[in-house]
């Protein structure tokens, strides 16, 4: 059927297991469970066999993965594309030295629900040179060249028979290439050089870039992606089209999202291929990749906003920085169109702001606009002259008057001389001393290409993943393009698929809501969830849903003595914090908290802690990147705290601190069911969204957090009634960062007394002066507080009490987690899919025979 087509690239997908969502999908889990027992195995024992597809990290990735099963559920027309990574981001081990990684081995067994189309496969190149044909077209020649091979994953829909598809590529290079004659002649390295080199491209998931070879490897990554995903939507678009293919009809039959800036290089992509392959001018080109393409943010970082060397590109892939600096001079000349060349400075700021390529030259036409005129020295005549004509107005005498005037009009006329004759000097002059410096790279700096720049740029739509930060979006990190293209931009809040995250992860509770509720419609339709609320305060629902939460915490109990060796009681409050290690996300305030509360109990009577606090089982997870230094200290100080407080026989069951390794989608499966609170506390204004935020709360777990992200939805959803708030708004981020730089910050007394216990080395020998350290000093790389630990620590704490006090009423506590459940019916991955699909791809489901 050759309807328009939704393509998602990504350069993650976090898939996690793939057996029980396919027989749950296809509505057999039973009837494959009893089969399995008849050969004597159990459902469960089998499927935990399966490693996790090591294709993403964290949110970005298990986001494309909810889209997937969203879009073959309701039978849009969708596939995806990513990179098959041999040894995903990395295995994580905590040892006492904190995290350590290894590659993972998800592909050791092999991969069984991947069909590997070696008949699909295309060219992809680096480096060369690019040179003009007879016919007038750019033609990129030389180079290294690989192969990209397509492996097929398939995407089941829930309850209907469409099967929709994951492509992955793997790198490789023809036969040919490899150096029969170097291998025979003993050198064996040579010889398989070129295999290596396009082998390793696919080998981990963002690999480290501090090094020349790696910026170059992870720039080849993004690449190899948008030129293979490219190569085969066209390929499928002209299959389809046959003899009647019109280039013009191109955007209606294919729809390309960018997740987030890694498939950037697709727009450039796509402009070479229409121009160079398929022959097409520049205008009907931009036109078509315009049309075709649009960009999702997820983040207001700058860091996270990609900028990649101008260099390094330009040796990689020549044809592309051409193109690049194309749209950049057209870019600029739409600028100067919008505001005009009579506030310079305005201009100016502008182009700073919104230019693709940043800190290269301005175009020769467009600098003059910032000639500076030269200050010009008065000649020795023109400064005898006013003298003259200064005295004339004081003299009397009409004799000598006259004589005064005659010699003015002498000097005027020498003064008119000299300015014809400064005037042709000034035609022959050189104008580059006046140029405001502005219009020139400065050399001490790097020259980039900004990403996100050019995908607002090439893209015709943009789009933030929750209310909160798609204002923030329009109203900081892109306002001038937002200010040029308002229609451009548009929200997105992020959803979570509820077949995964409640149906099959957690039957128990699944089962209780199509009970009450009275069928399971609201696993297609979420809505239905709100049914839930009317039952609130029903005591029979109270019991059997603490019942099902209590038997999926009796499985994370075994969890975690199977991962980590700690036993845990059932029966103490499960307050969990899984997601990626970044200072933002504040795992460090977290655990700042923790150590505060087992400071206080230690300065109590058994009698008073067992009155003062609720038991707790403190839960983290998550991985630290292999080169982030800080992230990395954060996990040894959880680890730290984790041993000296579970062994602490004072404390007992009343607090327990455990670090769960190697987080990944099946953890998070048993994990999210048996979780009572969750941490979700990054700076306000930092986190775009966050999706583990939904997932908890569709489970009935109770959030503490700031008003950052999707939080702030989701609050608006269950009642503010049913969520721990605290913290700094992010209206009030910048001035409390001017404020502490001004010197004018006085931390509380509580966060100064816990920075110095962790000090006293309570948690060990490690020193934790480089960790506090980042949260104090008024200014400095790596100092200050940037993430507003202290700012935030006594409001946090102070929520922290307002949940032991909540937690202790268990009949309130149940009507809050039952509501959490019933007001997040807006979080589901199937209603953002529509909006895509109807706002910004314009597609429709297809109308199965």
């Amino acid at each position: 059927m050759n309807v328009k087509q939704a393509y998602y690239l990504s350069m993650e997908f976090l898939q996690g297991r793939a057996l029980t969502n396919a027989i749950g999908n296809l509505e057999i889990t039973g009837e494959y469970a009893e089969a399995l027992k008849q050969l004597g195995q159990n459902l469960e024992d089998v499927a935990s066999q399966e490693p996790d597809a090591a294709l993403g990290n964290g949110g970005l990735g298990r986001l494309a993965s909810c889209f997937l099963d969203s879009l073959a559920t309701l039978n849009y027309p969708a596939w995806g594309y990513g990179l098959r990574y041999e040894y995903g981001l990395f295995k994580q081990i905590i040892t006492k030295d904190g995290q350590e990684e290894i590659a993972e081995n998800w592909l050791e067994m092999g991969y069984p629900w991947e069909v590997v189309r070696n008949d699909v496969s295309y060219p992809v190149k680096f480096y060369g040179k690019v040179v003009e044909g007879t016919d007038g077209r750019k033609h990129w020649i030389g180079g290294e060249n690989i192969k990209a091979v397509a492996h097929d994953v398939p995407i089941p829909g829930y309850k209907t028979r469409t099967t929709n598809n994951l492509r992955l590529w793997s790198t490789t290079v023809p036969a040919q290439d490899f150096d029969l004659a170097a291998f025979n002649s003993g050198d064996h390295t040579k010889a398989y050089e070129a295999h290596l080199n396009a082998k390793k491209i696919c080998h981990i998931l963002y690999p480290g870039d501090e090094s020349l070879e790696g910026k170059v490897l992870r720039l080849k990554q993004q690449y190899t992606l948008c030129s293979a995903s490219l190569q085969d939507i066209i390929a499928r678009f002209e299959s389809r089209a046959g003899e009647s293919l019109n280039w013009e009809d191109f955007p209606s039959k294919v729809a390309v999202q960018m997740n987030d800036t890694h498939p950037t290089l697709c727009i450039p992509e796509l402009m070479r291929i229409l121009m160079d392959v398929k022959g097409l001018s520049w205008s009907e080109a931009w036109s078509i990749t315009e049309r075709t393409v649009a960009y999702t943010n997820h983040t207001v970082l700058p860091e996270a906003l990609e900028k990649w060397s101008l260099d390094i590109m330009q040796k990689l892939l020549p044809r592309h920085v051409e193109i690049i600096e194309t749209i950049d001079e057209e870019l600029i000349n739409n600028i100067v169109s919008k505001y005009g060349t009579t506030d310079t400075e305005l201009l100016k700021k502008k182009l700073k702001e919104m230019r693709i390529l940043d800190n290269v030259d301005l175009p020769a036409s467009i600098s003059q606009l910032f000639v500076k005129p030269k200050d010009k020295k008065e000649s020795p005549a023109k400064s005898k002259q006013k003298l003259l004509v200064k005295s004339l107005e004081t003299i009397v005498d009409v004799e000598e008057k006259t004589e005064l005037e005659e010699e003015a009009e002498v000097l005027s006329e020498i003064e008119e001389e000299k300015l014809e004759s400064e005037e042709v000097e000034a035609e022959e002059e050189s104008s580059e001393d006046e140029l405001d410096p502005f219009v020139k790279s400065d050399p001490k700096l790097p020259r980039v290409v900004r990403m996100a720049n050019l995908c607002v740029v090439g893209g015709h739509s943009v789009n933030g993943v929750a209310e909160i930060h798609s204002e923030i979006v329009k109203q900081d990190v892109f306002n001038s393009f937002y200010e040029m293209w308002p229609t451009k931009f548009q929200n997105k809040t992020n959803g979570v698929t509820p077949r995964r995250w409640i149906r099959f992860c957690n039957p128990a509770l699944s089962a209780l809501i199509s009970k009450w509720i009275g069928s399971d419609d609201w696993v297609l339709n979420t809505d239905k969830l709100a049914e839930l609320k009317k039952f609130a305060d029903n005591e029979d629902l109270h019991s059997e849903w603490r019942a099902a939460k209590k038997a999926n915490k009796m499985k994370v109990v075994s969890l975690i003595r199977e991962k980590t060796g700690y036993i845990v009681s059932p029966d103490a409050m499960f307050d969990v914090q899984v997601k990626r290690i970044h200072e933002y996300k504040r795992q460090l305030l977290n655990i700042l908290g923790i150590v505060y509360r087992y400071k206080k109990m230690k300065e109590m009577s058994t009698e008073e802690r067992a009155k003062s606090f609720v038991p707790r089982v403190c839960i983290f997870g998550g991985k630290a990147f292999a080169t982030y230094i800080q992230a990395k200290r954060i996990v040894k100080f959880i680890t730290d705290v984790a041993a000296t407080v579970n062994h602490d026989s004072d404390i007992g069951d009343l607090l327990k601190v455990v670090f769960v390794p190697d987080y990944n989608v099946s953890v998070a499966e048993a994990l999210i069911p048996a979780s009572e609170l969750s941490q979700h506390i990054s700076t306000a204004g930092m986190e775009a969204s966050g999706t583990s935020n939904m997932k908890f709360a569709m489970n009935g777990c109770i959030l503490i957090g700031t008003l950052d992200g999707a939080n702030v939805e989701i609050r608006e959803e269950v009642g503010e009634e049913n969520f721990f708030l605290f913290g700094a708004e992010a209206h009030e981020i910048a001035g409390l960062r001017k404020e502490r730089a001004e010197g004018k910050f006085v931390p509380d007394p509580r966060f100064e007394e816990v920075k110095e216990f962790v000090r006293s080395g309570v948690f060990g020998t490690y020193s934790y002066d480089e960790l506090m350290g980042s949260l104090e000093g008024n200014e400095g790389y790596g100092r200050a507080d940037y993430f507003l630990v202290g700012k935030d620590f006594p409001s946090y704490i102070e929520c922290q009490e307002k949940v032991d006090e909540a937690y202790r009423d268990q009949k309130l506590w149940t009507r809050m987690s039952i509501l959490n459940t019933a007001g997040s019916s807006k979080f589901s991955s199937d209603r953002t899919i529509h909006e895509y699909a109807k706002d910004i791809w314009d597609i429709s489901p297809a109308i199965l025979p």
